[in-house]
């Protein structure tokens, strides 16, 4: 029982630190991209703009995943999440690169604009979980 009780308070503190680390992604994530997110999303109904933004999402989680299964310790996890966070600013800001006109593209709710950022995000955040070691 004891045990289980030290897991369960490990898993408490990873889930509530990936819960931070996702909010202050997707707060992050709206402030770096030129559109309104949540006016797309909630208001017109932009399918390109939830698609882009939750495949960054997924992305992110992804490599929170790494982190949490390859780390010993909270401080490791927090580290590597502060490099998951890192890779996935810079994966959308590859994506942009590859698309200069990509915030355009998704106001208009351009289906293929939004697969891209997402098939970028989510590259790399397998890309770098892989990577991810203790």
């Amino acid at each position: 029982m004891n045990d289980f009780l030290t897991g369960l308070l490990a898993f408490a503190a990873y889930f509530a630190a990936a819960l931070a680390f996702c909010v202050a992604f997707c707060i992050t994530y709206v402030w770096l991209t030129p559109h309104r997110e949540f006016q797309l999303i909630v208001h017109e109904h932009n399918a390109s703009a939830a698609i882009a933004f939750g495949g960054s999402l997924i992305g992110f989680s992804i490599a929170l995943a790494g982190a949490i299964h390859n780390t010993q310790a909270p401080l490791q996890f927090v580290a590597w999440g502060f490099v998951a966070f890192a890779v996935q600013v810079l994966a959308y800001r590859l994506a942009r690169f590859g698309h200069p006109g990509l915030s355009q593209a998704i106001q208009q709710n351009a289906i293929a604009a939004a697969l891209w950022v997402a098939a970028v995000s989510i590259s790399a955040g397998i890309l770098s979980a892989a990577c991810m070691s203790p």
